[in-house]
């Protein structure tokens, strides 16, 4: 049986809850991601996800500052996880059932890693990697 553990990949960067939306997006562009962790300003305590659409469409376009707007101001709906230890099998009915590109992966509350599409491409059979792109709308 796979796990979470064994597809996801590790060594991911946060963005802190205390940065600014403007550094958040710095960051994003440094390392070529449309996404990143939000973890706690002292620990690797995941706190939520931010996203590009979320900089544009809840700082931008709703004409906050985003050298003074932090990422933890940004709302934040239910955020999906998958447990390292779980089944890979749960880990992709949850990616398609929620229309997630990336899932956060943690164990015992702590962000240990992100499984995406792509990690699940590399190691899974075509067929499981075409259903699941198929089931997830751009």
């Amino acid at each position: 049986m796979a796990t979470a553990r064994d597809l996801m990949h590790t060594g991911c960067t946060c963005v802190k809850s205390n940065d600014t939306a403007a550094n958040a997006a710095r960051m994003m562009a440094e390392l070529d991601v449309g996404s990143m962790p939000i973890c706690g300003a002292d620990d690797d305590k995941l706190h939520g996800m931010v996203t590009d659409r979320d900089l544009v469409l809840q700082v931008m376009a709703k004409g906050h500052d985003p050298e003074t707007y932090t990422v933890d101001q940004l709302p934040q709906g239910h955020l999906f996880l998958a447990d390292a230890n779980e089944d890979v099998d749960i880990t992709i009915a949850k990616m398609k059932e929620h229309q997630i590109n990336r899932l956060p992966v943690i164990d015992q509350g702590r962000l240990v890693g992100i499984i995406s599409i792509g990690d699940i491409a590399h190691r899974m059979p075509e067929s499981v990697t075409g259903d699941l792109v198929g089931s997830i709308k751009a």
